[in-house]
This record gives C-alpha cells, sequence and structure tokens, in this order.
C-alpha cells in the first residue's frame, strides 16, 4: 500500500511538471513561489502529525475513496487541458470566449492533490532528520522543490522539445495515475459476484449507447470541416 501511495505522489508530481512546460516564464515564477512559500510555512502543522496517524489515514477505506474521486477529478481536469491545449494549435482554433478562459484556467490550475503531496513529504522529511530544526527542515525542503520544479521543467523541455509529444506524455501518464488511484482504493478487499446469467438489456443498453455516440463523433467529424469551409467562404 505504501509502494502504491508512492508512486502516485511521484506521478502527480511528474505531471504538474509536464504541465508547467505549457507556462510561461513569469506563470512559472510565480507558480514555485506559491511552492516554495507552502512548503516552508507548513513546517507548524506538519510537526503535528505521526506515523501512527499516517498509517490509520492509509488504512481508513472511506478517506482512500474520498481521495480517489479528487484524483479521478484531477485527473480528468488534466485531460481536458491537454484536449484544449492541443485544440489551440489546429488550424482553425476555437475562438469562443469562455474556451479561450476555461483553457487558460487549466493551463494555471495547479492540481488537487499537489499541495497535499508536498504536505506528506514535508512530514516525511521532518521524521527522516529527528534533531534538526524544524524550519531549518521546512525552508530547506521548499529551496529543493522550488528548484526542482524550474530544473525538472527545463529538462523537460530538452529532452521532449515537441509540443505535442509533451501533451501525449501528460495525457497517457494521467491515465496511469488514475488506474494507480483505484488499485490503491480497492487494496484487495473488494471482491465481485459471479454470476450465472447474461443480463441481456443491460448488455443492449451499452451496445447501443457504444454504437450511438459512435455515430454521433463520426457524423460531427463529418460535418465540422464542412461548417469551417462554409463559414471561410461567407467571409
Amino acid at each position: 500500500m505504501e509502494i502504491l501511495i508512492a508512486l502516485l505522489a511521484l506521478l502527480v508530481c511528474f505531471n504538474f511538471i509536464l504541465k508547467q512546460t505549457e507556462n510561461a516564464r513569469i506563470p512559472l515564477l510565480l507558480v514555485g513561489i506559491v511552492c516554495f512559500l507552502f512548503v516552508g510555512l507548513s513546517w507548524p502543522w506538519a510537526i503535528e502529525q505521526s506515523r501512527t496517524e499516517i498509517m490509520q489515514w492509509l488504512a481508513d477505506r472511506k478517506l482512500m475513496t474520498d481521495l480517489t474521486v479528487l484524483l479521478t477529478l484531477d485527473v480528468f481536469l488534466q485531460m481536458l487541458f491537454c484536449w484544449e491545449a492541443e485544440s489551440r494549435s489546429l488550424p482553425a482554433p476555437p475562438a469562443s470566449g469562455w474556451r479561450f478562459w476555461s483553457y487558460r484556467f487549466l493551463q494555471g490550475f495547479p492540481g488537487l492533490l499537489l499541495f497535499p503531496v508536498l504536505f506528506a513529504l514535508l512530514v516525511s522529511v521532518i521524521f527522516s532528520f529527528p534533531g534538526f530544526s524544524f524550519p531549518l527542515l521546512s525552508w530547506g525542503l521548499a529551496v529543493a522543490v522550488t528548484a526542482g520544479l524550474w530544473l525538472g521543467v527545463w529538462g523537460m523541455k530538452r529532452l521532449l522539445p515537441e509540443r505535442g509529444l509533451r501533451l501525449e506524455l501528460l495525457y497517457q501518464m494521467s491515465w496511469l495515475t488514475a488506474v494507480l488511484g483505484f488499485v490503491a482504493t480497492i487494496n484487495g478487499q473488494t471482491t465481485v459476484a459471479g454470476v450465472s446469467e447474461v443480463d441481456v438489456k443491460a448488455l443492449g443498453g451499452v451496445t447501443l449507447l457504444l454504437f450511438g455516440f459512435g455515430l454521433l463523433g463520426w457524423g460531427w467529424y463529418r460535418v465540422r470541416p464542412l461548417r469551417l469551409r462554409n463559414k471561410k467562404n461567407k467571409k
């Protein structure tokens, strides 16, 4: 269980760094300052935690289910950001005002689990170095987190210079994060009861929905270029 939680925390941080490659220098600087202040100022609350309490949180099924809901929402927003970011690079990007502002919001949204992960990292560091000054550990970790963020963004841009490739990687890693979140929630406690009969109505309903939405998407794919062409002809 602890290994799954650690993997989820790493994926949350990796996805955050990957997403920040879409930001300009000034927004990236502001994001780094926010992370720096959060980690540096959180030590009074971090020292009140204990390893036993953290283990109790991880064993609480209701809490883990709530975290999975937040993780699912976070993954959905990241995927929506990938779709919107990719649509901005099309020959005819969406020009509606709400699409523009929704893209800006998703671009600046840090995620629902970033700050809990940073807080958990601070608690782990404080327990790993007993006898050291709490403010010193907190602000030292704040410097390391901020430097890691900026260096990670720089390295990601050098390693993956193509913007589309970075968006595709963010999309795929979001899927992996969602899958690990579900696995961590189940944790071997959920069983599936076997059935001896096939629910024909449910199977037929799913099949109709699948073909219905498939036809709808195919029709939109065929009609949208015609609409764009008609708009250009009118102009």
